[in-house]
């Protein structure tokens, strides 16, 4: 075997002599170049080559004598010979042979290049063994970046053999098995793309919290990647729907802009200790994204062509060259953790003590809820302090860390995003981690009792004191059939994807109005009224509009983020989307609200709902709705969106709704749009026929049918006890609206509160023949087992 290879030289056969990372380099090289996957060049030392090093003046015997007595739970004793140890490598001659290698490998691969002049390497360590595919040695050794001329390679090259005696090197290998001989290592030389100047981050071909397979996940930030991947920077989240971007539609589902706060950049020097800068990135820069949709969803085509080739799902790095605006794929290795779930059991954790001071919130990892003491920990010498089920709290983490990592019961840290080094670490051991709180270490006092909570979407919430929560299993392989369709309530987006694992046939209610107040929150009016908006007001909503082009823009792009990604999150399965019901009282609490919003002594009664669209003071704000609702149907292709209208008091009302939703290109019929109404209003069961004239079908909002029903405000604690869906009024107004629709072979499903809370109501509803029920994440389990035993009773 030779001492260098050329990555087009290199399969994934070649795992035992260059590594994983620079087998996969040469296999995309060699294999995807032809299809547009671009790949920087380069080359890589062999395990052979690292082996004749190590023999070269005896060097391995040296070293496996100056471990071999080693005691690795003696962390200063470890310390210090592993620092000697890398010493010894780092100023261990080259044989000749080798050298020579290198040396023609670097010359013949410069003088390919058009401009030999501004070529810099990146140096990457890739571990070898034969069985590495059953550990991960991802983080181990040590990255250089932007070394120039051979002197300062070869000492780079050093420096990756050196980097297999870290302390962390050594203990993970002594935990995973492998003897000091088992495990060489590859150095990789890579042409530098210059991400500098440009932008970096990482990619998964799923998504890293749920496993939902049908999105690529992808985080950007300006500079060099490490930042991504150290977790230095909280970077922009991009998620692109596969089916869509294969089609060649629209396929952005979601967007999150990052506080990039810092960039790596090229430094003045070209050695491994001046070549690279960390630098502030403008604030105007900090508020936009990183790179554009366009460059999103070409860096969501390659990696769809490199998880092709793979056949799994693969963890990739990727580089935008500032200078020549090509995006580059820099490396690419399976992921693990989610390919190691298990996929017959869902678990679900909920807090049962809601409300309580949150000390920091930040982005949540691993759908989770832990709790402990706090243990600030600054450096490493403070490791020793570190108990079992002790939350840790850091800046950040990396390698070293993780030996008091794999003992807590739960992580925060001030920087990182979902793919960082903390975040990957956390989802391997099953615990939660909120990262890039800005303020943890901060804000946590050492020694504190806090609960750590992941399970609420994306945002991860840190709360003072030990909260009481439950896990809820789910069986995925026992549940049987059922002869009605049992749905899911969907709060906000980002729960989608996870809620979309437990049984189900879809969505049955997705409050327009809950996306509106989690990921927008500005009323609609300010947005189309910006220009004449009074300061500091319009200054405030500039500032969280900044990254898209215009403030009715902003509206338009969040609201379809919201509303496809639960529509593909649950694809094919119907998701039956509610256009916004706010009352006067919850829009006025939106940014801008109180100046467009008139004072009700009973919103529940008041102006919401379809009186809302047909007023000329909020037509402009519907028809918002309405093209962010035709860019997720008709652009995007998720026409599985069926619209639902809220609280329609007359049947003139429900005329003049169809007839503006029309207006706005949402007309019922067309690419299969099916348009229903909440039957919520006693006028609608007793009119059930009239109102269908212009419907596809009801959904019952019991919460509203049972209040106006008996005459009883849903939000007085006053006279809660008379409020009952099962009360013989509310019974009789559902069972004719039941009938209205199975006479009529209309659709009839029901998405209030009633069929959660009381199983004895979801039986009647099944025996009068309603065909779907929509419930809360909580009971569809408990309700589906109770139903099946009920069909199978009166079989």
């Amino acid at each position: 075997m030779s001492d260098v290879l050329r990555f087009g030289e290199t399969t994934m056969s070649d795992v035992p002599q260059v590594g994983g990372k620079n087998a996969s380099l040469g296999e995309m090289v060699s294999g995807l170049a032809s299809v547009g996957v671009r790949v920087p060049d380069g080359f890589a030392t062999t395990a052979d080559a690292h082996r004749g090093f190590l023999a070269h003046g005896d060097l391995g015997s040296r070293i496996r004598s100056a471990l071999r007595p080693v005691d690795l739970s003696d962390v200063r004793e470890l310390a210090r010979v592993a620092a000697e140890i890398r010493a010894w490598v780092e100023q261990q001659p080259f044989p000749s042979s080798l050298e020579q290698s290198i040396r023609s490998s670097y010359e013949e691969l410069l003088a390919e290049q058009p401009d030999p002049e501004r070529v810099t390497w990146a140096v990457r360590s890739s571990a070898t063994a034969e069985d590495l595919p059953d550990a991960s040695f991802a983080g181990q050794q040590e990255t250089f970046l932007n070394i120039s001329g051979i002197d300062n390679l070869l000492d780079a090259i050093r420096k990756v053999f050196a980097s297999l005696y870290t302390d962390r090197a050594i203990v993970y290998r002594a935990q995973h098995g492998f003897r000091e001989d088992d495990v060489a290592i590859s150095a990789g030389v890579q042409l530098m793309v210059r991400s500098d100047v440009g932008a970096s981050g990482v990619m998964f071909t799923v998504d890293t919290e749920s496993g939902f397979d049908q999105v690529v996940f992808i985080t950007s930030a300006y500079g060099l990647g490490e930042t991504v991947v150290q977790g230095t920077v909280n970077p922009d989240e991009f998620y692109v729907y596969k089916p869509s971007l294969r089609a060649g539609k629209p396929s952005i589902l979601r967007r999150e802009v990052g506080t990039k706060a810092v960039a790596l950049r090229y430094g003045e020097g070209s050695g491994t200790d001046d070549s690279t800068i960390l630098t502030d990135v403008p604030a105007s820069e900090r508020a936009r994204f990183s790179i554009t949709d366009e460059q999103v969803e070409e860096l969501a085509r390659s990696a769809l062509t490199i998880e092709a080739h793979y056949g799994r799902a693969m963890d990739i790095e990727w580089a935008l060259d500032g200078i020549d605006g090509r995006l580059y794929i820099v490396q690419a290795r399976p992921e693990t953790v989610v390919a190691r779930r298990d996929g017959t059991v869902v678990r679900r954790y909920t807090l049962r003590e809601h409300g309580g001071e949150v000390l920091a919130t930040g982005r949540a990892v691993g759908e989770r809820i832990g709790a402990g003491r706090v243990r600030v920990m600054h450096d490493l010498a403070q490791m020793h302090l570190f108990q079992t089920g002790d939350v840790l709290v850091a800046d950040r983490t990396d390698p070293d860390w993780e030996p008091i990592m794999r003992r807590a019961s739960a992580i925060v840290t001030d920087s990182g995003g979902r793919t960082c080094h903390a975040a990957i670490v956390a989802r391997e051991l099953g615990i939660p981690a909120v990262v890039g709180t800005e303020t943890g270490t901060h804000a946590l006092t050492d020694g504190a009792d806090v609960t750590v909570c992941c399970a609420e979407g994306d945002d991860g919430v840190v709360y003072r004191g030990i909260r009481d929560f439950t896990i809820d299993e789910t069986p995925l392989d026992v549940l049987p059939d059922l002869p009605v369709d049992l749905m899911l309530n969907v709060g906000v987006p980002d729960q989608a994807f996870a809620l979309a694992e437990l049984p189900n046939h879809g969505v049955g209610l997705a409050r327009l109005e809950f996306i509106v107040g989690s990921t927008i929150g500005i009323h609609p009016r300010a947005l189309l009224e910006f220009d004449t908006l009074p300061e500091p007001l319009k200054t405030q909503i500039a500032e969280r509009t900044a990254a898209y082009p215009t403030p009715r823009d902003y509206f338009v792009r969040r609201l379809a983020e919201g509303i496809s990604t639960i529509a593909a999150a649950f694809a094919p399965h119907p998701v039956i989307v509610r256009m916004s019901d706010f009352k006067t009282n919850e829009y006025a609490t939106l940014l801008g609200g109180e100046a467009f919003e008139p004072h009700e002594e009973n919103p529940m009664l008041g102006w919401r709902g379809a009186a809302r669209y047909t007023t000329p003071s909020f037509r402009g704000c519907f028809d918002l709705e309405c093209e962010a609702l035709r860019h997720v149907r008709d652009l995007m292709g998720l026409t599985n969106v069926k619209i639902m209208i809220p609280f329609v008091r007359t049947v003139d009302e429900a005329a003049a709704v169809v007839a503006l939703l029309a207006e706005n290109g949402l007309r019922r019929g067309d690419n299969g749009l099916e348009i229903v109404m909440m039957c919520e209003i006693p006028s609608n069961a007793l009119l059930a026929d009239a109102f269908l004239d212009h419907f596809d079908g009801f959904s019952i909002g019991s919460n509203d049918l049972t209040q106006l029903t008996l005459g009883v405000d849903r939000d007085s604690a006053a006279v809660a006890s008379a409020f009952d869906e099962r009360n013989p009024a509310v019974l009789a107004l559902l069972e004719l609206a039941i009938d209205a629709c199975n006479r009529r072979g209309a659709y009839i499903g029901i998405c209030g509160q009633g069929p959660s809370d009381h199983p004895e109501l979801a039986e009647w509803l099944l025996a009068r023949g309603i065909r779907s029920m929509s419930l809360n994440a909580d009971a569809i389990a408990g309700t589906w087992m109770r139903l099946a035993s009920a069909a199978t009773a009166h079989a």
